[in-house]
């Protein structure tokens, strides 16, 4: 672990933020990008050793695993912003108090969304989310062990922000990478030598998570930080809940929406493609995470930096942050448009190396999703900049805009006159109607923040 300071925060009001933003994403990026590749492993394996319906299984089922990220991310996203906003003001009496009330929300909330999901795991299954006959078993022998362990899976990744936050993202990377490690190793021995299947992925997953919660336990009972969760923390008071909640609405709500839609683009490509379309959407989403799990990580390098300056009304340090971390994410997907453009039949070929239908969809698919890849570092973190300041109705505007406005209204309308194609080529045009709301709603934001800027 990191050498712990007194002042380890205080330099995110001082430093280069070059360096800082260096500093606090690289770890982030890193970690996350680690939790992308082993997330694509997983696949890999199923798609490998055990069948490409296994694939579509996994895919079918990651509505309800967002459901259980989102209720993490509500809680997890929304005390760190306002943890941020409360070190940048000075008053660090309040954020011990902001941890503990995360830590009995982490509990609580996504525990009630696991009893409900394993009381009627078979309703879910077959009703909202559509499973067919031979796809069934595969989704229910994954999402149910993925349930047992959920509870980790939910409190690990949402303690960890305040490892970041406290000035360690080295620590927190290491977080990242100590599940994904453990995740890697775990996968092949499960499915190859034990041979259990979809569920083996599953084991492999809800252990490497509950290794990282212990390690995150740890750190906040360490000598590396001055910072503890207190028993009388976790009294919840009713105003700084509702400030908790009311900041990270906006990450919730948008993998609500984010799992609503795969709901609908799951059930969509089924009618108009089969099992086996599922399957190749499945194995798209998983490349795409490779994009987007950086993405986020730098917004998580971003959001203390932001929260912090603008809590201690340095507007331009606020702007500064924001400018460069658009420039860094909108060259990372250029990168990735590239790949994907000109190499569609390498990438798809990692999770099942055979010509065919899954091949043939699978590579089609890639190219077109990725049309308009280059847009969207733009806009998620655009969307990221109203959460760091506490401002979540802008925030939850743009995080939404995407799924609702655009993306759900073009998968419903498309395939009925262009079938399969028309499914993935809403994706790209969702991309750029986002992107472009997301272009005045922070031009706007901006103004006020040059006017608040020159009153100081």
């Amino acid at each position: 672990m990191e050498k712990n300071s007194v002042h380890s925060t205080d330099r995110i009001g001082t430093d280069r933020i070059g360096k800082l933003l260096f500093d606090f994403s690289v770890p982030a990026i890193i970690g996350m990008l680690v939790n992308a590749i082993y997330n694509i492993v997983d696949r890999i394996y199923v798609g490998q050793g055990v069948d490409p319906l296994g694939i579509a299984g996994i895919s079918l089922v990651m509505p309800v695993m967002m459901v259980l990220m989102a209720s993490s991310m509500l809680i997890g996203i929304g005390a760190n912003s306002l943890f941020s906003i409360r070190l940048g003001q000075g008053r660090k009496d309040e954020v011990e108090k902001i941890m503990g009330h995360a830590f009995a929300l982490l509990f609580f909330v996504p525990g009630i969304v696991i009893v409900v999901c394993l009381i009627f795991l078979d309703d879910i299954l077959l009703n909202i989310l559509g499973v067919s006959a031979a796809v069934f078993p595969y989704a229910k022998g994954y999402l149910q062990v993925i349930l047992y362990g959920g509870i980790f899976s939910a409190m690990g990744p949402g303690i960890n922000h305040f490892i970041r936050s406290d000035g360690h993202p080295k620590t927190s990377m290491f977080t990242q990478i100590l599940g994904a490690v453990v995740n890697i190793i775990l996968d092949p021995i499960f499915i190859f030598v034990f041979r259990w299947g979809v569920a083996g992925a599953a084991w492999a997953t809800i252990i490497s998570q509950f290794i990282s919660f212990i390690w995150v336990i740890g750190y906040f009972n360490s000598r590396f930080t001055m910072l503890r969760f207190r028993f009388r923390a976790m009294k919840l008071e009713l105003k700084t809940t509702l400030q908790i909640l009311a900041i990270g609405f906006a990450p919730f709500a948008m993998q609500l929406a984010i799992g609503l839609v795969n709901i609908l683009l799951n059930r969509t490509l089924f009618a108009y493609g089969g099992d086996i379309a599922v399957a190749a959407m499945g194995i798209v989403y998983s490349i795409l995470i490779v994009i987007i799990m950086p993405l986020q990580g730098l917004n998580q390098g971003a959001q203390p930096i932001i929260g912090y300056n603008y809590g201690a009304k340095k507007y331009d340090r606020v702007k500064k942050t924001y400018k460069w971390a658009v420039i860094y994410a909108t060259a990372f997907v250029c990168a990735g448009f590239i790949l994907f453009q000109f190499f569609p039949h390498f990438f798809i070929a990692l999770f099942r190396n055979e010509e065919g239908e899954l091949m043939d969809i699978g590579t089609f698919a890639l190219w077109r999703c990725t049309m308009f890849l280059p847009l969207i570092g733009f806009q998620i973190l655009s969307s990221n900049f109203f959460q760091s300041i506490g401002k979540p109705v802008q925030g939850t505007v743009l995080s939404l805009s995407r799924q609702i406005l655009f993306y759900i209204p073009l998968l419903i309308i498309l395939p009925r006159f262009f079938g399969i194609r028309g499914v993935f080529l809403a994706m790209p045009l969702a991309d750029v109607g986002a992107s472009i709301l997301s272009a005045f709603v922070i031009a706007r934001e901006l103004r006020i923040l040059n006017a608040m800027e020159k009153e100081t």
